[in-house]
């Protein structure tokens, strides 16, 4: 089956030299897949913002958090024998893994959804305290009964977990800390209840037994999490055999919620697939895409940051109710956007 993304044109849409550093010294290596939500009248994208200082030739550099708030540079030698260097996103040293990137989110917006700026009165997300001093990445943001609820990976030495910040305005914020703890990220809560209940898709991940796949979880309040199922699982042989993780809010549907994926071979190739779930219980899975419905072919998502890469964990359904507009990281650098079409999407399941 074809890739039936229609890329827009004007693509990609934010690059790193768009927007400003945040801290003296630092430089923004790549924007990433932003969390989109409809505000005021306007498409918004928080997007999240990877910093590091300038590299050199015999050091590699990379900013953390202290608990109170404050960046601090570590710098490593290249040539220490503690140093483990081979991935552009993640370093080894002395047993403990650091990102090479220190991650906020930014709020910005856009009359058209196409031209995105930084409103005033708006402030930058930055991690908080001692489960996030590696950053906060990869924003999912779900409206629910008039409040904006932000499910972010929250990363720190002591893991990655999922943190939850909840907002009517924008401007003031709830935290509710760690919902889900290490190692677990790609939270996607339903925009609806069902039967009374909270529902989000997640992600844990095992290294041992079992694998990167999506789950299923309840809750009375949208803040404790219980019930847990293992719904998707990566398949052998096929474009998500690596890992799979949830985009944003599944999409509700005649046939279904709609959830549209991302899936990576185990050489890190990642691409968006769909699956269907049924209106009432949703761990019920009534379909699977067999094949992408978008994959990296453009040159701003083949080459960048990290290559070979399309992810997307925000969208809006237009008017018409077909017509899914997704925001996308490319090659893990650029924002990028394109449409889809909820009927393209269930043709490609046979539904």
């Amino acid at each position: 089956m074809p890739d039936i993304a229609k890329r827009f044109p004007q693509n990609p849409l934010l690059s790193p030299k768009d927007l400003q550093p945040t801290v003296d010294g630092l430089h923004i290596a790549c924007l990433l897949n932003p969390g989109v939500f409809r505000f005021e009248g306007k498409t918004w994208l928080l997007v999240r913002v990877a910093e590091r200082p300038q590299q050199s030739d015999i050091h590699v550099s990379f900013p953390i958090l202290t608990e109170n708030g404050e960046t601090q540079i570590m710098d490593i030698a290249l040539n220490d024998a503690d140093l483990i260097a081979t991935d552009a996103r993640v370093v080894r040293y002395k047993g403990v893994d650091y990102l090479t990137t220190l991650s906020h989110l930014r709020l910005l917006c856009s009359e058209d959804g196409i031209k995105f700026y930084e409103p005033e009165g708006y402030h930058k997300l930055f991690g908080q305290g001692r489960l996030q001093t590696f950053g906060v990445e990869d924003c999912r943001v779900t409206k629910l009964e008039d409040k904006f609820y932000l499910t972010f990976t929250a990363v720190s030495d002591s893991g990655v977990g999922v943190g939850m910040r909840t907002t009517t305005d924008w401007k003031n914020f709830d935290s509710h800390g760690m919902i889900l703890p290490p190692h677990n990220k790609d939270v996607a809560i339903f925009e609806e209840k069902i039967n009374g209940l909270y529902y989000a898709l997640h992600r844990p991940s095992s290294v041992d037994i079992g694998g990167n796949y999506i789950w299923l979880a309840q809750s009375p309040d949208g803040v404790h999490w219980g019930n847990h199922k293992c719904i998707i699982k990566t398949r052998e042989g096929l474009w998500d055999s690596g890992r799979v993780g949830a985009g944003a809010a599944p999409i509700k549907t005649e046939k279904g919620w709609l959830e549209i994926y991302h899936g990576a071979t185990r050489e890190h190739r990642y691409c968006l697939g769909a699956f269907l779930l049924d209106l009432d219980d949703p761990s019920i899975v009534l379909a699977r895409t067999e094949f992408p419905i978008m994959e990296p072919t453009e040159p701003y998502e083949v080459s960048g940051f990290f290559g070979h890469v399309v992810f997307t964990n925000g969208h809006v359904v237009e008017d018409d109710g077909d017509t899914i507009t997704i925001y996308y990281g490319a090659a893990d650098e650029f924002v990028c956007g394109a449409h889809l079409s909820v009927k393209e999407i269930l043709g490609a399941m046979n539904v």
